[in-house]
């Protein structure tokens, strides 16, 4: 159940930042919200996506999420 309100909750910020369409990637590789501060962009290229302006979006926002949470992106 804990399972799928995270992966609920991933979803639910994918599409608040318009790349809902990545979070089946997201979850094939059992990534959650809490571990998408500590990626990086090789990693977000390697589970799928390839789109440069998506990755540094991605990118801002985990940093964002990361603060917000109170701790530091990788």
């Amino acid at each position: 159940c804990q399972t799928l309100m995270a992966a609920a909750a991933l979803r639910r910020w994918l599409d608040g930042l318009g790349l809902a369409q990545y979070a089946e990637a997201f979850e094939q590789q059992a990534i959650d919200l809490d571990l998408v501060p500590e990626l990086s962009d090789a990693q977000l290229e390697q589970i799928g996506v390839k789109a440069l302006g998506h990755r540094i979006k991605l990118l801002r926002a985990a940093a964002a999420l990361a603060t917000s949470r109170g701790r530091a992106a990788a």
